[in-house]
């Protein structure tokens, strides 16, 4: 079994940058900047023949290469934040590469995503972190922009349990246009 998601790489400049605003929270655990990414589609566990059916279905996906600029800073669980992350601003080109990539894995029988859609860079993980300082980092970065950046890819990613968290491996790099 493989537990596999789509994303958007980032590149290396804006990698260097995030990675540089982490930190000031005790009990995050900050992701690595290899492992920073915007997350298109959470697929889970499938088995390696699955793997290579949801490979040769990204293959033919057809969609335009568009610009995305992350924007803002935030966390999820409202009165106990279980991770920060850096949002998107609006763009719709991603929002169709999103719907497009649902569409096709679920004619290939897997679940539809039941969440709505966030799109977000996580920034970090968190356990015990005090609520003061976690809204301290928050109004801190609330005003990050990344100015925009072209998007001509997205990936097939795996996900392996290691000794310090997760690895994400690119398995496939699939090009828009």
């Amino acid at each position: 079994m493989i537990r596999l998601f789509t994303a958007i790489g980032l590149p290396p400049d804006l990698t260097t940058r995030l990675s540089l605003m982490q930190g000031g929270v005790p009990g995050a655990r900050w992701s690595p900047p290899e492992n920073l990414h915007l997350t298109l589609r959470f697929i889970g566990e499938v088995d390696e023949a699955v793997a290579n059916d949801i490979d040769d279905m990204l293959s033919g996906l057809r969609a335009a290469p568009f610009e995305l600029t992350l924007k803002g800073c935030g966390s999820f669980g409202s009165k106990d934040p279980h991770s920060l992350w850096v949002g998107v601003a609006p763009c719709p080109p991603l929002l169709h590469l999103v719907a497009r990539i649902d569409s096709l894995l679920q004619r290939m029988g897997l679940a539809a995503e039941t969440r709505k859609y966030t799109p977000h860079v996580t920034l970090a993980r968190l356990k015990d972190a005090p609520n003061q300082r976690v809204q301290a980092f928050l109004a801190d970065h609330a005003a990050f922009t990344s100015g925009p950046f072209a998007v001509s890819a997205f990936g097939l990613y795996s996900s392996h349990t290691v000794s310090r968290g997760r690895q994400y491996v690119l398995e496939r790099r699939y090009t828009l246009g």
